[in-house]
């Protein structure tokens, strides 16, 4: 898997949605689909979130457009791209022919940013497993896992219900669903982790920021009417603690944690929703 970093420049100030992922998804399966149009039906129709998109992340200005915000040109801005695919290589050749060799900038429906760097780099589950169980000899086993929920996180928990809380069971829960998900054939009998949602509510201790939580809607799709299809979801911090857990419980725990920093949390990854940033704290 991959994670791709592309730094942004916009060339003039213009408007943007206040939750701008599903624009930024529209605009980066354009470019794909202008240098590989196989790749980009697969990003496109593919169910297990394979691509996640952050979003636009920085500072931005206001604007009078309801709920709307405008993008600053002496600003720069972040997009991370996570690659869980199993066939990633083409998706990285892809991105890379589209930001770096083919065009040097995304187009947005009200303007452009440049693409200043392109910085990638990659890990497999097995990796991911062996850099937990190096972190969990070196701490003590109560140690946290610090998750910071940078974009809203859209958790379903039933057809057409949604989480508005990071619960424990609630947000491992679907990482280790897309971390079996995504493993390649070669590595199902290696890495599968064989856990329920049982065992992340008894493992581990919850502890919410408060004055960091909030929650909203997000637009994830369009109906074929046109109609929007919103989702709920949360932003926030939030420290997972590990309560009396065993090595391998805390290994793969560990391990589910630096996955979402390459496949985001819950649903609509690919739509902006899920972006996460985490830290380990002893």
């Amino acid at each position: 898997m991959r994670q791709v970093e592309l730094t942004l420049k916009p060339t003039d100030s213009f408007v943007i949605p206040r939750a701008d992922g599903y624009q930024v998804y529209g605009a980066l399966l354009g470019a794909l689909d202008d240098v590989a149009s196989n790749v980009s039906e697969r990003v496109h129709d593919s169910q297990l979130g394979s691509l996640h998109n952050s979003g636009l992340l920085g500072s931005f200005r206001g604007s009078d457009r309801k709920h709307h915000k405008r993008v600053d040109p002496s600003e720069k801005y972040r997009l991370s791209l996570g690659v869980t695919d199993p066939a990633d290589q083409s998706v990285f050749e892809a991105l890379a022919d589209a930001f770096v060799f083919g065009g040097d900038s995304l187009e947005l429906s009200e303007g452009q940013l440049r693409v200043r760097d392109f910085a990638s780099s990659n890990t497999s589950h097995e990796e991911l497993l062996e850099e937990a169980a190096a972190t969990v000899d070196e701490l003590p086993q109560a140690f946290e896992i610090e998750v910071r929920f940078q974009t809203l996180t859209c958790i379903e928990e039933a057809d057409g219900i949604t989480t508005v809380f990071p619960h424990r069971g609630s947000v491992f829960r679907s990482l280790l669903r897309r971390w079996n998900k995504t493993l390649p054939e070669a590595s199902v009998n290696r890495c599968e982790l064989g856990m329920t949602r049982e065992d992340f509510e008894s493992n581990l201790i919850a502890k919410p920021d408060e004055r960091a939580y909030d929650t909203d809607s997000i637009l994830v799709n369009r109906g074929e009417d046109g109609e929007p299809i919103l989702s709920q979801g949360f932003t926030g911090t939030c420290t997972y603690k590990f309560k009396g857990a065993s090595e391998a419980v805390r290994t793969a725990v560990t391990a589910l944690a630096y996955f979402a920093e390459y496949g985001g949390v819950g649903s609509s990854v690919a739509r902006g929703c899920g972006a996460v940033e985490v830290e380990v704290q002893g």
